[in-house]
C-alpha cells in the first residue's frame, strides 16, 4: 500500500462514526437495508427508520411476508418511498431465488430489482469484504480532489474516474473493502462539498488539489435540486396523510393537502401508478 491508503485508512480506524450497520454482527440483509435508506438521504435521518426497520423485518423472509403498504408505511419520511418498493421487490426475489440469504456475487447483487452499480458493489464490498470499485459522491469528490486536483468531479460518473478509482483499489479484497469505506467516510465528515475541513485531513499535504492552489470547479453549472413546489414535495404531502390515516382516505380529504388540483391530481394518478398508492372504490385512496 502506499502512504495515502495507510493515512486514510489509519484515519479511519480512529475517526469512523459507530454505524450499525458497520457492526461486525451486521448481516448482508442489514448492510443491504441500510444502503437502500442511505440513497440521497443523510445518515442521521436514515438511523432511526433503519433500526425500526431492522426490529420489524431482521432477514429478508420477514419483509416478503409483510404488504407493501407496511414497507411504505415503515418508510416514514426517508423521501424516494419507491425505494421501500424496490426493497420488498428484493426481498421477495431473496426469498424465491437465493434461499432467503443476500447473494454475495456480484452479478446476482445486480440483478436484484432496484440495484445499481454502486449498490452491488457497496453490497459485495461491506457486507462479503470483496475487491471492488465503490463510488459514491463522497469517494469520487475525495478522488477529484487529491488525486485529480479538481474541486469538484463531473456531474456524471466519467471512465477516468472510474480507471483512477480502480487503480488506487488495493490488491488484497478485505484491505480494498476497507479503503473503500474510509475514503467514504473522509468524503461525508471532513473532505465535504462546501467546507472541507482540510485542518483535520490526514493526506491534506498529499492532496493535488490543496498543493496547486485549491482552483475553484470550472465545469458545468451545479444547481441545487429544487424541493418546495415540486411534485416530489406533493406526492410527499399525499403519501404522508394515507400513512397517517387508518384504513382509506377519500379523495376530499386529499384535497385539502395541495391546493394546486392539476398537480395534485396528476401526483396521485403517478403514486398510483408507481404502486405506492392502491385506488378504491367510490374515490378511496389507501396504502397498498
Amino acid at each position: 500500500m502506499t502512504d495515502l491508503h495507510q493515512r486514510v485508512l489509519a484515519w479511519y480506524d480512529h475517526y469512523a462514526r459507530v454505524l450499525p450497520w458497520r457492526e461486525p454482527s451486521a448481516t448482508p440483509w442489514a448492510v443491504l437495508v441500510s444502503e437502500f435508506m442511505l440513497q440521497q438521504t443523510p445518515v442521521a435521518r436514515v438511523l432511526p427508520v433503519y433500526e425500526q426497520w431492522m426490529l420489524t423485518w431482521p432477514t429478508p423472509a420477514h419483509l416478503a411476508d409483510a404488504s407493501t403498504g407496511d414497507a411504505v408505511r415503515a418508510w416514514g419520511r426517508l423521501g424516494y418511498p419507491r425505494r421501500a418498493l424496490r426493497l420488498h421487490q428484493v426481498a421477495t426475489v431473496i426469498v424465491t431465488h437465493h434461499g432467503g440469504q443476500v447473494p454475495p456475487s456480484h452479478a446476482d447483487l445486480r440483478a436484484l430489482p432496484g440495484v445499481g452499480d454502486y449498490t452491488a458493489a457497496a453490497v459485495a464490498s461491506f457486507a462479503f469484504a470483496q475487491r471492488h470499485v465503490v463510488l459514491d459522491t463522497n469517494v469520487r469528490r475525495v478522488l477529484a480532489r487529491a488525486v485529480a486536483g479538481t474541486e469538484l468531479p463531473a456531474s456524471t460518473l466519467t471512465k477516468p474516474e472510474r480507471e483512477l478509482a480502480a487503480a488506487l483499489l488495493p490488491e488484497d479484497p478485505t484491505t480494498a473493502a476497507g479503503w473503500a469505506v474510509a475514503v467514504m467516510e473522509l468524503g461525508a465528515l471532513v473532505c465535504t462539498a462546501g467546507s472541507p475541513k482540510c485542518a483535520a485531513c490526514p493526506i491534506s499535504d498529499l492532496c493535488a488539489w490543496r498543493n496547486s492552489g485549491y482552483p475553484a470547479y470550472d465545469g458545468p453549472p451545479r444547481r441545487a435540486q429544487a424541493y418546495a413546489g415540486t411534485d416530489r414535495q406533493c406526492r410527499g404531502k399525499l403519501l404522508h396523510m394515507l400513512r397517517e390515516t387508518p384504513g382509506s382516505v377519500h379523495r376530499s380529504q386529499l384535497d385539502v393537502v395541495w391546493s394546486n388540483a392539476e398537480q395534485r391530481h396528476r401526483c396521485l394518478a403517478s403514486l398510483v401508478e408507481d404502486g405506492l398508492v392502491a385506488r378504491l372504490a367510490e374515490d378511496g385512496y389507501a396504502l397498498p
